[in-house]
């Protein structure tokens, strides 16, 4: 591995994964202002990382594996402990949907790349769509009190539904790229 910054970044994010467990459970209201800070710095370097390796021309196969595997685990680990803090099906059908969702998708692409048709499962606008909204959603639930007038909480809940939807629309997307190999109507399979 070569020690870039968009490597250095990623492994930030990762880092911060305990971090945010720890913050998250400590005594105090503060914690979840603190905690949405730790997520809101990790969410940044998930774009900043991806700016970077394009802009400094620091692209690496240990950052492209990385990059993903990380967002998906700080995104999984923030919608349990939001599960974990709320425990209602409210909150559990859209973190379970998220969740299932990034599975499937990375087991799709896993797939695919080891028959040679990776790229017809790249990232699509509305999977960056999707991250954003559900980003935001994970940052102002856990931020969890009003923010003056604004409602932190109930619109990161409505975000989060946003998200879950643009979540099962990109899955909709990726496996209809996948379809003809999926369903055996390909030249792909026949190897």
């Amino acid at each position: 591995m070569t020690w870039t910054v968009p490597n250095i970044l990623t492994l930030t994010r990762i880092i911060l994964i305990p971090v945010l467990v720890l913050v998250f459970y400590l005594p105090g209201q503060w914690s979840y202002q603190l905690s949405a800070v730790i997520f809101g710095v990790a969410a940044l370097t998930d774009w900043l990382d991806g700016y970077l390796a394009r802009r400094l021309r620091q692209m690496s196969v240990f950052g492209a594996f990385l990059d993903p595997v990380a967002d998906k685990l700080m995104v999984a680990v923030a919608l349990v402990l939001l599960v974990q803090d709320n425990p209602s099906l409210l909150f559990v059908i859209p973190a379970a949907i998220i969740i299932g969702r990034e599975i499937a998708i990375s087991a799709l692409r896993e797939w695919m790349s080891e028959i040679g048709e990776r790229t017809r499962v790249a990232v699509s606008v509305i999977g960056k769509i999707k991250t954003i909204t559900q980003m935001v959603a994970i940052l102002l639930l856990l931020y969890k009190v009003p923010l003056g007038p604004m409602p932190t909480h109930d619109i990161g809940l409505v975000l989060l539904y946003v998200a879950a939807i643009l979540t099962l629309w990109s899955m909709f997307v990726y496996l209809q790229a996948a379809w003809p190999i999926l369903s055996g109507n390909s030249s792909a399979d026949s190897g």
